[in-house]
């Protein structure tokens, strides 16, 4: 059967629709709408926060979507937008020096897509069970971790002080809204929030005038409308993303390659692989499917549309968890949905105005979003510890991944020769697998009393758990 003939179905509400049925395509159209809504957000936020293009980003994810699903063969039903995972990393190389430009932050990533695609390889012909041998699920959560705080100072640093009360305020709405309001609405909360910081910004300029405050990339502090449309009156309606990033570099570019920049950004493979994994996972429980003979192509495919897209300048890319959230909504699973929002998301590619308008989000609104996002980042860390029942009564845990952790959020860095380091999340990253596996299965005979007690204080053997 080909794989663009879907069984047409119209079931009651909330029954189940496959990967391989699809509704009249009215309804497939309306759903393709709910999807591009649910991915929009953190498409386009981390793209801005990284320096690229948004506009772009909007493109390739939707080009990407069609890719993975062309290679998935339709059974795995996602949507690929851009990935926070080398949000941290793409913040290191842009501290190193002046040369480190956004031609280096893509040839990094696209060197990260090609060793994830790799690895889905391995994985297609080895079985997922690598996977949990070599990533078990105190080191994927601890690398995890140590990639969402590592991005605390670049919020503290260079988004929060542009508009603080802005920042604030939005950074509310955003937990109000991704708690407290209803199914859907709840589930696009980032863009609900910069829709909200966007508003405030403008009343506020209306209200108190300019604003005197650092932007991002400069030095001084100048006197500045939080909200400024002048790029976008500029802009054409139709036509592909064009013109300049802030360091000068064009928004559609070719990669440059630096040893320091890749191993930098090699610390996120290891967070696609555990996103990926859960996401196939995820799928496969809500659609009922055996899904494990399509976890290497899922991985292998994101890796495959993260080099793509970042061959020419755009954003990596990652199963979307917000789209999940659609799915389990509507019990919708249909892939024809999916290639309906990757159509829509590639028109609003074309559209510079739209990208403009993106751009042109202020500061202390991407200071509120990112405060809630990368502390999220974070934390889904310690659920994937929480979720998993890792263990830090045992020593292992405990003091095998203490070291890389403190190391990848704190900037530590390891000096070889006059002209290369190695720090922050990929010394961290490093020291995590390392020190873990070194001691792994190797505790003797009361070993590990002081974390025993720590934990678990009711043992009095010492012996851990």
């Amino acid at each position: 059967m080909s794989m663009f003939k879907w069984d047409v179905v119209d079931p009651a509400p909330g029954e189940v629709v496959l990967p391989h049925q699809r509704l009249p395509w009215g309804k497939t159209l309306g759903l393709g709408a709910q999807h591009v809504v649910a991915m929009f957000g953190a498409t386009f936020v981390f793209p801005l926060v990284m320096g690229l293009d948004a506009n772009l980003a909007i493109m390739f994810s939707g080009l990407c979507t069609i890719l993975f699903l062309l290679i998935v063969q339709n059974r795995v039903p996602s949507y690929l937008g851009t990935s926070a995972s080398f949000v941290a990393s793409v913040a290191a190389i842009r501290l190193l020096d002046e040369g480190n430009d956004s031609s280096y932050v893509t040839g990094a990533i696209l060197v990260g897509g090609l060793v994830l695609a790799a690895v889905g390889v391995l994985v297609h012909f080895a079985g997922a069970e690598l996977i949990h041998k070599i990533l078990p699920p105190a080191v994927t959560g601890a690398v995890v971790m140590l990639i969402g705080f590592n991005l605390a100072p670049v919020v503290a640093g260079v988004y929060w002080p542009q508009d603080q009360w802005i920042a604030l305020l939005t950074a509310a709405f955003m937990v109000f809204a991704a708690v407290m309001l209803p199914g859907f609405w709840s589930r696009i909360a980032v863009f609900l929030a910069l829709i909200f910081g966007y508003v405030l910004s403008w009343v506020a300029d209306l209200v108190l005038g300019p604003i005197t405050s650092v932007l991002g990339g400069a030095t001084e502090a100048t006197e500045h409308d939080r909200v400024s449309w002048a790029g976008v009156q500029a802009a054409d309606w139709i036509g592909l993303p064009s013109g300049t990033l802030a360091d000068g570099v064009s928004v559609v570019h070719g990669p440059s390659f630096s040893l320091t920049a890749i191993l930098l950004v090699l610390p996120g493979v290891i967070a696609l692989v555990a996103e990926n994994t859960g996401h196939v996972k995820a799928v496969a429980e809500m659609t009922g499917e055996n899904l494990d003979p399509y976890m290497g192509r899922a991985i292998g495919a994101d890796g495959i549309a993260t080099a793509f897209a970042s061959a020419f300048g755009g954003s990596p890319t990652t199963t979307y968890a917000e789209n999940i959230g659609v799915m389990g909504a509507t019990r919708v699973y249909s892939s024809a949905a999916y290639y309906v929002a990757a159509g829509v998301a590639i028109l609003l590619g074309l559209c510079p105005k739209f990208g403009a308008i993106v751009s042109a989000t202020p500061g202390g609104v991407l200071g509120g979003i990112t405060v809630v996002l990368y502390g999220m980042i974070g934390l889904v860390g310690a659920k994937i510890w929480v979720e998993n029942k890792v263990d830090f009564g045992n020593p292992v845990n405990m003091v095998g991944l203490a070291a890389g952790i403190i190391v990848g959020i704190g900037g530590v860095t390891l000096t070889f020769g006059d002209d290369f380091q190695l720090g922050g999340i990929s010394l961290g990253t490093i020291l995590v697998i390392a020190f873990f596996h070194m001691v792994k299965g190797r505790t003797g005979d009361g070993a590990g009393g002081v974390t025993q007690n720590l934990s678990h204080p009711e043992s009095a053997d010492g012996e851990a758990k």
